[in-house]
């Protein structure tokens, strides 16, 4: 900070009010050091930044702007989409990133259960403002997080123009094996003016990009309501001796509101799951397929079902059919809810939240290794209502959090039980 007095003023209206960034709590306190040196790397960030908001308010970079720009950067761009409960197809990247330049090429894939992609622009110039301007902004509201960083590649080699990769200088490519080349209506919508679509789309969009809108009103990104996308689940390999309504209630409910849920009486291990709509399908097909719950790896598909059907009035199925649409339990009922900014695939480490100020770490340990698993490492968040808690395997954290998200802890204090990104 500039003075002394600066700083007393920054840290004693911190302990009052408890900052958050991508909501994680931030302490603030006294440092020893007296001042900060920086070194030569960090002047060159400096003088990075100071380059481009020249390019950004004279439109054209000096020649000495351009020589620190190419000198700090690649014109390829790395994109990790954080929270993605809503799918991003590389037509939506295309929309929000031409706004800063042209887009050469992009190619997109999925690497430790997360989309992402490399996007190249026509200079390094361009990618810096695109990454600058982007980086850590939502697509759609509280959801789909942009996260940029440079590649180490300097240009793309792609091979196929399809839905996971796009040379936009050479139209002639071949769509590869079985793969969708574009379809003609939807590069279409994308040569029209996108914001005029903006109007026609269900479902709450960020304005960070009327593009991104244009891609959902071409097709790509079926929002909630889209006509002719199910909801609804086939889920077979189930354990039918352990599996219950309620277990699967409670694990697809880490993914979207489940509204239904008919373990079918001819072929006990398999389900049908209703979501509340075609994107938490997905989401949860994404994450859940190939998992183990109950010692058995589950298969999870889209089914042609629109809907679950209820049983009819006096006719018992033995409680194979249940309806939560009213669940108090659902985690995505608010807009905007932080729970939409929280959603990983399965991990051994668990997020635990709602724990009474009288819990231990040794009462929670013990809570964890009662539901039949090794707990490997706890940790309590500064102010002891959140903990992370590690199993040996996901399969015990799939169990543990089946087991007890929503457990009475006491004083009708229920833990909340999510998968968490971290390690301990």
């Amino acid at each position: 900070m500039g003075t002394e007095e600066a700083a007393i003023t920054m840290v004693n209206y911190y302990k009052t009010v408890n900052p958050h960034i991508r909501n994680v709590p931030i302490f603030i306190q006294y440092s020893n050091h007296k001042e900060l040196k920086t070194d030569a790397g960090n002047q060159r960030t400096q003088a990075v930044l100071q380059a481009v908001s020249a390019v950004q308010s004279s439109g054209s970079p000096s020649s000495d702007v351009q020589e620190v720009l190419t000198a700090a950067s690649s014109p390829v761009l790395r994109i990790i989409i954080d929270n993605m409960f809503y799918p991003v197809t590389l037509d939506v990247l295309q929309q929000i990133f031409s706004k800063f330049g042209t887009v050469m090429k992009i190619i997109t894939f999925t690497k430790n259960n997360q989309f992402q992609a490399l996007l190249q622009f026509s200079d390094p110039v361009t990618a810096q403002q695109a990454k600058l301007a982007l980086d850590g902004q939502n697509i759609y509201n509280s959801c789909c997080t942009l996260r940029i960083d440079f590649s180490k590649l300097v240009n793309l080699n792609v091979k196929y123009n399809n839905d996971k990769s796009r040379d936009y200088t050479r139209p002639e490519l071949p769509a590869g094996d079985g793969q969708p080349s574009l379809d003609p209506t939807i590069a279409a919508a994308f040569s029209k003016d996108s914001s005029s679509l903006l109007g026609k789309i269900p479902g709450a969009l960020n304005p960070l990009s009327a593009a991104a809108a244009a891609a959902a009103a071409a097709g790509r990104v079926a929002l909630a309501g889209q006509a002719g996308s199910s909801g609804v689940l086939l889920v077979s390999n189930l354990n039918e001796e352990m599996v219950t309504p309620q277990s699967l209630f409670t694990l697809f409910g880490v993914y979207g509101d489940v509204q239904r849920v008919k373990i079918l009486y001819n072929k006990k291990d398999s389900s049908l799951i209703q979501m509340s709509d075609a994107n938490q399908a997905q989401l949860a097909m994404s994450h859940l397929n190939g998992q183990k719950m109950y010692g058995k790896i589950i298969r999870v598909t889209l089914s042609k079902h629109q809907t679950v059907a209820l049983p009819r009035d006096g006719l018992d199925d033995q409680g194979l059919t249940k309806d939560y649409a009213n669940s108090p339990l659902h985690r995505f009922k608010k807009p905007g809810s932080k729970n939409f900014q929280n959603i990983f695939p399965p991990s051994a480490t668990l997020h635990l939240s709602n724990i009474p100020q009288d819990v231990t770490e040794d009462d929670l340990r013990l809570l964890f290794s009662n539901a039949g698993g090794t707990v490997k490492a706890f940790k309590f968040f500064q102010d002891r209502k959140m903990a992370l808690i590690q199993m040996s395997t996901v399969e015990e954290a799939i169990q543990a959090l089946i087991d007890l998200h929503n457990y009475n802890m006491g004083g009708n204090q229920h833990l909340r039980v999510s998968f968490s990104k971290s390690t301990i």
